[in-house]
C-alpha cells in the first residue's frame, strides 16, 4: 500500500493562461514536454468521500482516506484541506480485466479525461526540493500536478499535491515543496474547492 499526503483543489473552466503559463515555466524541469493525456473511469459512491475507486490504463486503483489533516495555510494565495490517503493498485497481466468499456454502460462509472502537466520534486534534509524525473525512485518526495478535465462535456482544471515517502516525514514533503513552488505564484487566489477526487465528483454529478 502506498500512503500519501494529498492536498487539490478544483475549479469550473479551463485552466487560466497566467497559471498555466507560470506552470510551465517556474515548476516543469522540462517546459517543452508535452502533457500526459488520458482518460480515466471512476466509480461513483455518493456520500463516500472517503473512497476512491477507478479504472486507470488497464488497472484498478482504490484510495481510502486514512485521515482529515485540516485546513493548511500555504501562502496569502494559497490554502487548502490536507488529506492522508492509502493506494492499493491492482493489475491484470492478461489484459481481461479492468477494461472501460466493462463498466461504461453502467451509469454509475463515470469518464473524466485528463490533460495534465506534472513534476516531481525530491525532499533530501538540509536542501531545497529538488525537481526530478518521475521514473526515478526515491525515498521521500512530492508530485505537482495541473490538469485540465473534461467531464459530462464540461471542463474543469485542477492543481495538486502529492506526497509520498517515509510516513514521519509526508507532511514535511508537502509543506517544503507547496512552499517552494507557491514562492512564485501570484495566479487566483486557492482559498475555496479543496478536496479529493470522490467529493469533486460528487459535486459535480449533483450539479
Amino acid at each position: 500500500m502506498l500512503t500519501t499526503y494529498e492536498l487539490r483543489w478544483f475549479y469550473p473552466g479551463k485552466v487560466p493562461e497566467n497559471i498555466k503559463l507560470w506552470f510551465e515555466q517556474d515548476c516543469l524541469m522540462n517546459p517543452s514536454s508535452p502533457p500526459e493525456e488520458r482518460s480515466d473511469v471512476y466509480l461513483y459512491s455518493p456520500e463516500s468521500s472517503y473512497l476512491g475507486i477507478k479504472l486507470r490504463q488497464g488497472r484498478l486503483d482504490v484510495k481510502w482516506r486514512k485521515a482529515e489533516i485540516g485546513v493548511v495555510k500555504f501562502s496569502e494565495f494559497a490554502e487548502g484541506n490536507v488529506e492522508k490517503w492509502g493506494k492499493w493498485l491492482c493489475c491484470d497481466p492478461t489484459e481481461e480485466s479492468f477494461q472501460p468499456n466493462q463498466v461504461l454502460s453502467n451509469p454509475t462509472w463515470v469518464s473524466v479525461q485528463k490533460t495534465r502537466y506534472s513534476q516531481l520534486y525530491q525532499i533530501l534534509p538540509n536542501f531545497s526540493p529538488q525537481p526530478i524525473s518521475a521514473d526515478k525512485s526515491i525515498d521521500n518526495g512530492c508530485s505537482v500536478e495541473l490538469t485540465s478535465i473534461i467531464i459530462h462535456e464540461n471542463s474543469w482544471w485542477s492543481l495538486a499535491f502529492e506526497a509520498s515517502g517515509e510516513d514521519n516525514r509526508l507532511m514535511d514533503n508537502l509543506q517544503a515543496t507547496a512552499n517552494l513552488v507557491f514562492n512564485s505564484y501570484n495566479g487566483t487566489k486557492l482559498h475555496e474547492n479543496s478536496y479529493g477526487y470522490p467529493s469533486w465528483l460528487a459535486f459535480v454529478n449533483l450539479c
